[in-house]
């Protein structure tokens, strides 16, 4: 009648790891940014493009301005401080945005000299072998 303890349970069994969850793909098609100064390339006006006209015209072109506010926020402020955007009025985010001439000069000419220099060294490389 002595009462036995049970035998020592085994240790539970450990779950498999699981695997990481598949990273998200980057859709494909322009960036935010990219948007934006087709937008403000497009428009018209002189005195720069606020920035309700801004959304307006990127939900034209079928993006999600609701629930992609603050990536719109984001990508004008970067542009701003890379010298891509001039902000005539307001601040931050807010406000009316024209197009840095100046700056999209220096790019596209860094551009084609990067497009020589590449031609001309994919050129070189051809001749020697």
């Amino acid at each position: 009648m002595a009462e036995t303890a049970p035998a020592a349970a085994a240790p539970p069994a450990k779950a498999p790891k699981k695997k990481s969850a598949a990273k998200a793909k980057k859709a494909a098609g322009p960036g935010v940014g990219d948007l934006i100064v087709k937008a403000v390339s497009a428009s018209k006006e002189r005195s720069g493009v606020s920035l309700a006209a801004l959304k307006k015209a990127l939900a034209a072109g079928g993006y999600d301005v609701e629930k992609k506010n603050s990536r719109i926020k984001l990508a004008i402020k970067s542009l701003v401080t890379k010298g891509t955007l001039l902000q005539v009025k307001g601040t931050g985010a807010s406000g009316s945005f024209k197009l840095n001439k100046q700056a999209i000069y220096f790019v596209e000419v860094r551009f084609r000299l990067r497009n020589v220099t590449n031609l001309y060294h994919h050129c070189t490389l051809k001749t020697t072998h």
